[in-house]
């Protein structure tokens, strides 16, 4: 099971406003994030007055105790019951080094008077104003005001947490190349180098070295009969010889070892087409496998694409996919068929897939590319996204649109949905003239505000809109 993620509460406090306030925030924000299925750590009511942050001492105080919990906390939600103290709050927070989430109660009519009245509607300005001029990062969001227990705060709760997701499982990861990019294949290019400034480090292995190692393993390894047995209950393998179905758990089993050894939070694959050739399966179910198990994977080698992938995964908590801009449906403008041969996790297709051999090779080469998870990408909201590098930065888009039920016809090869997307011809000529590739990646959910604020207030990747 995964760990709970947690929030550090935070209350700000200023002297002559209502202190009586500040108790019963501490009680409704803890009822809000618990109620929300996070958890929480909270300095304590005795550690300052009120368990509240007005002074710069006291902030030193809260400092101290974010400091001695580092670790134990995925975000901080900065909650100003009043017009808080902004000197406290950035003494306080300017190295939690985390995702910050502003949040400020609004006042209600008939509790104006003096006694009563909060004023962090105008509080939270000070506070975010500070904030910027020392340049520690914060998130705010809509609505301006919001009560800890209402229906618009845990949306506020919902999408900082993923935005926390992001940003933290972003910060610093690794991906694994395996073999090179084929020379046809310019379209996926990136710089190895531009991706370590953000984080993002690559470890690269020559493909030689995988068809070496499956060679040598035996058929009655006990980690092959494993991966066997794995496969054939994952997707359907009924016209999938035998001896080609060993191959394809030798291979599972040699990314496993790839992926444990060196820590890989996601791998690319040059998929094509060394492995047909010579060792006579094409690896699509294999990394439609490893993607339902959470482990991003791409093939082709667009290791940007598996970047996109990573992050939409931290976001969603579900599955994502890598697909080509493949074919217009029909007339109608906004729709697309996005597509790949098999690599997409059997939890966004309509049902169980059918590994089959690859149509591509087995035009000219019969026998030669077996594992294709063939199937249909089911319906379900979508965020698509892509990433590319460019002068030494990480550049990237994200927008939104459907997936649609809408028929695919039995002969149309491969893995593939129908996607609608408003304004679909403006968009892709922005993606064209802007060098994106033709691979975009795809998650279930809307995501696109998420991830944007993660790309741009903690993870200084360049958006550029297509919207």
């Amino acid at each position: 099971m995964k760990k709970k993620q947690t929030f550090a509460l935070y209350f700000g406090n200023r002297g002559f406003m209502p202190a009586e306030l500040i108790s019963g925030a501490r009680h409704e924000m803890v009822k809000a994030v618990t109620d929300a299925g996070y958890d929480y750590i909270m300095m304590s009511e005795e550690a300052t007055r009120y368990g509240a942050v007005e002074t710069r001492a006291e902030g030193r105080i809260y400092h101290d105790w974010l400091e001695e919990n580092k670790g134990k906390f995925d975000g901080v939600i900065l909650c100003m019951p009043i017009f808080v103290d902004e000197n406290g709050a950035i003494t306080a927070l300017r190295d939690a080094g985390v995702p910050i989430l502003m949040q400020a109660y609004p006042d209600e009519i008939g509790k104006m008077d003096f006694a009563r009245r909060r004023d962090a509607f105008c509080g939270k300005f000070s506070v975010t104003d500070v904030f910027t001029q020392y340049k520690v990062p914060f998130t705010v969001l809509k609505p301006h005001v919001v009560h800890p227990l209402s229906p618009e705060f845990r949306q506020n709760l919902d999408d900082f947490a993923a935005i926390c997701r992001v940003v933290n499982g972003m910060k610093r990861f690794s991906v694994g190349a395996i073999g090179a990019r084929t020379t046809a294949f310019k379209t996926v290019r990136f710089d190895e180098i531009a991706l370590e400034k953000y984080g993002i480090t690559v470890e690269s292995f020559d493909l030689s070295e995988l068809i070496f190692n499956v060679q040598q393993m035996k058929d009655d390894d006990e980690r092959v009969k494993a991966k066997v047995e794995r496969l054939i209950n994952y997707s359907n393998f009924k016209h999938v010889p035998q001896k080609n179905t060993l191959t394809l758990a030798k291979v599972g089993v040699c990314l496993d070892d790839y992926i444990d050894e060196y820590q890989l939070d996601a791998i690319t694959l040059r998929c094509w087409n060394e492995l047909e050739t010579i060792l006579r399966v094409s690896p699509c179910v294999l990394l439609s496998e490893l993607n339902d198990r959470g482990i991003v994977a791409s093939c082709e080698i667009d290791l940007c694409s598996a970047i996109m992938m990573r992050a939409m995964y931290l976001a969603s908590n579900e599955p994502t996919a890598c697909l080509d801009w493949n074919n217009n449906y029909g007339y109608d403008p906004d729709k697309v068929i996005l597509f790949h041969c098999g690599p997409v996790a059997q939890s966004l297709m309509t049902c169980k897939g059918c590994v089959t051999e690859h149509k591509m090779f087995a035009k000219n080469d019969p026998g030669s590319g077996w594992g294709t998870n063939e199937g249909r990408i089911r319906d379900f909201s979508m965020t698509y996204a892509n990433c590319q590098t460019l002068d030494g930065k990480l550049v990237v888009y994200a927008s939104e649109g459907e997936m649609l039920e809408d028929n695919i016809e039995d002969g149309y090869f491969g893995c593939a949905g129908v996607a609608k997307i408003d304004n679909l011809q403006d968009k892709l000529i922005k993606l064209a003239r802007l060098g994106f590739k033709h691979h975009t990646a795809i998650s279930v959910g809307h995501w696109k505000d998420v991830l944007l604020e993660a790309f741009s207030t903690y993870l200084n990747y360049e958006i550029v809109s297509i919207d």
